[in-house]
């Protein structure tokens, strides 16, 4: 149980360590350019079963690296930048990591926000940080194909998943010859924003064998995660509630499923 964000808001950690403490998350991957990201680093300290990765941005807030310029706005205008080589893609990336671990983080994970690694340039930076800096795993976000959560999922949600499927042999050749770890499989893009408890219980039952990472955004909706540029925010409060149900707990044990992290997955 991974949640994207950590460090984005001050009421988004509270609700990330919520569901660490008092729920089923193990891990959370945090974003070195974000507001809250002092306050993420002290709670990180402070909850050391928290499994801490990297949530690698090249979509808003400001650049790490010199010249500090604001990031792309949207996915769009981060592929104009690719193509007109507007971007040093690798330089800001290893300065997100470098804030990470100078502030004392041992990281285990990679991710990116928006799911940026998909485009080909932004893998390979990815994968080559992944080695560089001696971090295993890295997330290949391509949806289990599990009919449970259907009823919430918009068709375009489904379609694009279809699509990132298509991406599937580059993207794993690029992860294999830098010697990147994934997961068997992962799920949570298709539901990203519709994640109740109904649909968590669902995917919990019908998870395959091997390891599974399921992406979440939990959070607090306090005026400051309201004010910030974001579509995820009261959604964030009903996926800390499905993380910290009785029902998903329930779910876990009778599905004989085993909470991990990838610390415990080995490799770090």
């Amino acid at each position: 149980m991974n949640a994207d964000d950590f460090g984005f808001t001050h009421d988004v950690n509270q609700g990330i360590i919520e569901a660490h403490q008092r729920g089923i998350l193990t891990a959370t991957t945090l974003m070195a350019n974000g507001d809250a990201f002092e306050d993420a680093v002290q709670l990180a300290r402070e909850n050391p079963t928290l499994d801490i990765g990297a949530h690698l941005v090249l979509i808003g807030g400001r650049g790490l690296a010199a010249p500090h310029e604001p990031l792309p706005s949207s996915v769009t205008r981060l592929l104009a930048a690719i193509t007109l080589r507007q971007l040093r893609i690798y330089d800001e990336l290893a300065a997100q990591v470098r804030r990470i671990l100078d502030a004392g983080i041992r990281l285990t994970h990679l991710d990116t926000h928006k799911h940026t690694h998909l485009a080909p340039p932004v893998l390979d930076a990815v994968a080559r940080i992944a080695e560089e800096f001696r971090i295993p795993w890295v997330r290949r976000p391509f949806d289990l194909p599990i009919t449970a959560a259907r009823a919430t999922t918009t068709r375009g949600k489904r379609a694009v998943s279809r699509g990132l499927a298509l991406v599937r042999a580059r993207f794993q050749k690029a992860l294999t010859q830098q010697h990147c770890k994934t997961t068997d499989h992962f799920a949570g893009f298709q539901i990203t924003g519709r994640f109740r408890t109904q649909e968590l219980v669902a995917l919990i039952q019908a998870l395959p064998e091997g390891s599974t990472e399921l992406m979440c955004h939990p959070g607090r909706c306090s005026a400051e995660l309201a004010a910030a540029r974001t579509r995820l925010k009261q959604s964030r409060e009903e996926e800390l509630i499905a993380l910290t149900a009785p029902e998903t707990r329930r779910a876990i044990v009778e599905s004989r499923v085993e909470l991990v992290n990838y610390r415990i997955l080995g490799g770090a």
